[in-house]
């Protein structure tokens, strides 16, 4: 039997919001959407062109806290192959929530607390 990986869901508390850092942080744009047909619910899937893989952001109508992430120890790893120009931009937005110059990569995170590893590209 062989698996395909092809999306991760995050549930977040404002949409418009998400939407807007994942475009603006990653270059991540809406695929489709799905809305509920009562309006408890929509969930877009956000990808690029660099891959198949997408993300999924479910918004709950009526979810009225934030997330509970735990010990938010997980994560998803986005290689770039202008890391310099990423942190710089990460960096003037004020998302960068953990360093490691020792392995060469950094976090940011999203509204949401979600953390996002930025990997540069190795050759």
């Amino acid at each position: 039997m062989k698996f395909r990986m092809v999306h991760e869901n995050y549930n977040v508390k404002d949409l418009d919001k998400s939407l807007a850092f994942y475009k603006e942080a990653l270059g991540l744009t809406e695929k489709r959407r799905m809305v509920a047909d009562d309006g408890s619910f929509i969930i877009v899937y956000v990808g690029n062109e660099e891959s198949d893989f997408e993300l999924e952001l479910t918004w709950l109508r009526d979810w009225d806290r934030p997330y509970n992430l735990g010990d938010n120890e997980f994560h998803l790893a986005f290689v770039t192959d202008e890391y310099d120009k990423a942190y710089e931009k990460h960096k003037q937005m004020g998302c960068i929530c953990y360093e490691n110059p020792s392995m060469g990569i950094y976090f940011i995170n999203d509204p949401d607390g979600y953390w996002l590893e930025i990997v540069p590209a190795r050759k």
